[in-house]
């Protein structure tokens, strides 16, 4: 379900379940890669994606609505957010498919995404859903996207194609289907040297803020300590 693949100094973490939604199986899985690329000595940078016609849909709600082994689940992926946003190496979002609600967020919580320019939408459909943002949530989304990008995302719902992600500043590139990983992975390699003890304080920096209310450093789920 969750595959970390080393392809030279950059760790390739790929969610591969279908939709790809966030449950305990699969947010406790994620908590473990980044425990691994964590531990990773030395240069290292990440590339996260997903399977298919899905980067991720977020949030299962099936699994929710179920409401076995939920207690302190959303915790967890406010955490997981969190974790990746303030990540000791440089992260690069592939979006090879749909990223809708937590699967945008989890994409916006990189330094860099790029997206699939034929097929495939980001989006927060949140406010058709009638489940609101939690300020964890917003929290990370407004730390990359420019203030009327997320505004206009929170406020309607609209999907937003490769393209159209780039002009808004979601996405930095919007390549064909087959090139969205090796493109993520060729940014990811050229920046795996930078020095983590200072992109961990500068993320801090410019971001503890919301790392902070997300709790990602806090220990919990089968994360550990971010």
């Amino acid at each position: 379900m969750i595959d970390l693949e080393a392809r030279g100094l950059v760790r390739v973490l790929r969610m591969a379940d279908g939709e790809n939604r966030f449950n305990r199986i699969s947010v406790d899985a994620l908590h473990a890669a980044l425990d691994e690329v964590e531990a990773v000595e030395g240069p290292c940078a990440l590339v996260t994606t997903g399977s298919g016609k899905f980067f991720s849909n977020g949030l299962d709600l099936d699994w929710l609505g179920a409401g076995e082994g939920t207690e302190g689940f959303l915790d967890d992926v406010h955490r997981l957010l969190g974790r990746v946003l303030g990540l000791n190496v440089y992260t690069v979002a592939a979006i090879n498919g749909h990223a809708f609600a937590g699967g945008a967020m989890l994409a916006s919580a990189h330094d860099r995404a790029v997206m699939r320019q034929d097929r495939g939408y980001w989006c927060l459909p949140e406010v058709d859903l009638g489940l609101p943002l939690t300020p964890e949530m917003h929290a990370v989304l407004a730390a990359h996207l420019p203030p009327a990008t997320l505004a206009e995302a929170a406020l309607t719902g609209r999907r937003y194609p490769g393209s159209e992600a780039v002009a808004a500043g979601i996405a930095a590139e919007a390549v064909p289907e087959d090139a969205v990983v090796a493109r993520a992975v060729e940014i990811a390699a050229e920046l795996a040297s930078k020095d983590r003890g200072v992109l961990r304080a500068h993320k801090r920096l410019l971001y503890g803020e919301a790392i902070s209310i997300c709790g990602a450093e806090r220990p919990g789920g089968a994360g550990g300590v971010a």
